[in-house]
């Protein structure tokens, strides 16, 4: 059987909030206030893929992968950098957090085969379709295209580690997650 092994990062390209089709695509989606939604789908649907019941957010890639997203990005292109719904380094943080809990929760290996972002998945394709989330970020404008999975990769297993030390909590709050420190 397959096992949940993999993590894919993405951004909406919507606003900063998510809509039905977002919770539909991904198991978890990061608003800018750094609020976490849970898809329409649990991270174990994408075990199997062939019954249609599953979060599609990654081409040829969903079996056994958890789609996060941060959302934003709306009209985004990579020439002009801008957007009027950029990331805010509050939700990255949120998403790296809730990245590093589902790491710790599946056994997860923080490492770019296992946890990479969209850009990274679709540049191992035969033929790229040019995916470019994440691969910029308006509050760390000096990362390269290249640079900013590794980025997010060390941010990630900063939180793991902090998660596997108690530091801090997942909790529920009316409709949305929220991870607060503990310490």
């Amino acid at each position: 059987m397959t096992s949940l092994s993999k993590i894919c990062l993405h951004w909406t390209a919507g606003s900063n909030k998510p809509c039905n089709a977002d919770l539909k695509a991904y198991h978890y989606c990061v608003d800018k206030y750094g609020r976490i939604y849970p898809g329409n789908h649990k991270p174990e649907d994408n075990l199997n893929c062939y019954d249609g019941n599953y979060a599609a957010h990654c081409g040829g890639g969903n079996t056994g992968c958890i789609g996060l997203s941060v959302c934003g990005m709306a009209g985004f292109s990579l020439s002009k950098k801008q957007t009027k719904y950029p990331l805010t380094q509050k939700q990255v943080e949120a998403l790296c957090c809730l990245a590093g809990y589902l790491c710790v929760n599946y056994g997860i290996l923080v490492d770019e085969n296992k946890v990479f972002t969209h850009y990274e998945f679709d540049r191992k394709k035969k033929k790229p379709e040019g995916k470019i989330d994440i691969s910029y970020l308006h509050f760390a404008p000096n990362l390269s295209l290249k640079s900013v999975g590794n980025y997010l990769r060390q941010k990630i297993n900063w939180y793991k580690n902090r998660i596997k030390a108690g530091k801090y909590k997942f909790i529920k709050k009316g409709n949305y997650y929220e991870f607060i420190s503990i310490g």
